[in-house]
């Protein structure tokens, strides 16, 4: 996929998140949420030349955008997205817990889709 196709799929599966979060399908909306998070994280590494084939590796591209922009929300949005792939799995997550943290994977997201615009 090219950065522009991981760019479209990150909206894409936000809004996505969003409808089934409505509908009440939090697990499917929890997963696809992390998936829009993953799917910015690999635009903006593949605009850079950075690996991002591994889990480990997408970390790792969060970790150095944090140091690059001097900005450590590029680490911690992840590891908050991160919580909503492990609730698909485990159906961990709190309603209220839901409800908090949406927004910073949704904060997280547009920040890196506006990382990709700018270059």
């Amino acid at each position: 996929m090219t950065v522009q196709e991981h760019t479209r799929q990150a909206r894409d599966f936000l809004a996505a998140s969003d409808r089934e979060f409505a509908s009440g399908d939090h697990l499917q909306a929890a997963e696809k949420l992390y998936g829009a998070a993953s799917h910015a994280v690999i635009a903006v590494a593949k605009q850079r030349g950075w690996g991002h084939r591994t889990h480990r590796e997408t970390k790792n591209v969060t970790s150095r955008l944090a140091e690059e922009t001097g900005d450590l929300f590029m680490f911690s949005g992840f590891v908050v997205a991160e919580k909503f792939h492990k609730h698909f799995f485990h159906n961990e997550m709190e309603d209220y817990e839901r409800e908090a943290d949406r927004p910073f994977v949704h904060q997280f997201v547009n920040r890196l889709l506006e990382l990709v615009s700018a270059q």
